[in-house]
């Protein structure tokens, strides 16, 4: 009997085996966060360090996202230069070798996406430029795809155990997008060609996705807040070729957009490169792209 009790109290203490424990992920942003649950199901535990409303480039890099990354398994980011201000400093204090670049545990969503914007010298007079391409691509439902596959595969590689369960939740996902791309591309296809107003070049992938084209911003350059005589530019432009729309992320300023919009009638459109960043609450990520066509598809349509 003493021996029986000595062995039950050494693995009460004995770490949790990988058969019973949760695959630990951290994403930077809730795009990457809700497809890792989709795929992940119940054999993942999922947090999410950048609010949905919050400027990716700029987040409010926590103490407690240190202790967060220390203990993760994996961490999902999307590379391109998207958190360089302020991932690299937490992954330095994390100290997790699970995550360094290369390592099954690190995720870079854009080394599996075709970047578009790809400069071919950097210029930094022309404001925020990307060395890499622009880095917000996850608003194109593709690059979504993209980003489950990647996702999966990892998962997989890390917890072999469960790759089936993970094979299984991407087909479903995949399946899930296949029936929402035939109804976005309908919903969209009598906009063809059509112009909207960005505040920030961060569309240019849903535009090329949907046929629209978002090529006329509030910020006179990228990062560079609006100037008076930009926006007059902007306002001319809008009235001489009858553009109704403009779209602003929760992070940008609403009221210069509201300025613009006085002037030309346009309507606005609160656009979110996230889901949880529109209202109401988008709960995953097909939800999430699913608001945000039908609320282009609607403005165009008014």
């Amino acid at each position: 009997m003493k021996a029986i009790l000595s062995i039950l109290s050494i693995l009460l203490f004995l770490p949790v085996t990988s058969a019973l424990a949760k695959l630990n992920v951290v994403a930077t942003t809730e795009d990457f966060g809700s497809i890792a649950k989709e795929i992940g199901g119940d054999k993942v535990s999922v947090v999410t360090l950048a609010r949905p409303t919050e400027d990716p480039h700029f987040v409010d890099a926590k103490p407690s996202f240190i202790a967060k990354l220390n203990r993760a398994d994996a961490l999902i980011d999307g590379g391109a230069e998207l958190e360089i201000g302020w991932l690299p400093p937490l992954l330095e204090g994390a100290r997790n070798e699970k995550l360094e670049a290369g390592k099954p545990g690190r995720i870079e969503i854009a080394s599996g996406v075709s970047l578009l914007e790809v400069p071919a010298t950097l210029d930094r007079s022309k404001g925020d430029i990307h060395a890499a391409g622009n880095p917000h691509f996850m608003v194109d439902p593709e690059n979504g795809r993209i980003a489950a596959k990647k996702i999966c595969d990892s998962f997989c590689q890390l917890v072999p155990a469960d790759a089936a369960a993970f094979t299984a939740n991407l087909a479903a996902f995949n399946a899930k997008l296949d029936a929402k791309m035939a109804e976005w591309q309908k919903l969209m296809a009598p906009f063809k060609g059509r112009r909207i107003v960005a505040y920030h070049n961060a569309w240019v992938y849903f535009a090329k996705r949907f046929g629209v084209n978002i090529d006329l911003f509030l910020e006179p350059k990228p990062g560079i807040p609006p100037t008076p005589a930009n926006l007059a530019g902007v306002v001319e432009r809008m009235k001489a070729e009858k553009i109704g729309v403009i779209i602003v992320d929760p992070y940008l300023s609403r009221r210069t957009a509201e300025a613009v919009a006085k002037d030309t009638g346009a309507t606005i459109v609160d656009v979110a490169q996230f889901p949880g960043g529109m209202k109401p609450v988008d709960t995953g990520y097909i939800e999430f792209i699913d608001h945000l066509v039908r609320a282009i598809a609607g403005a165009l349509a008014r």
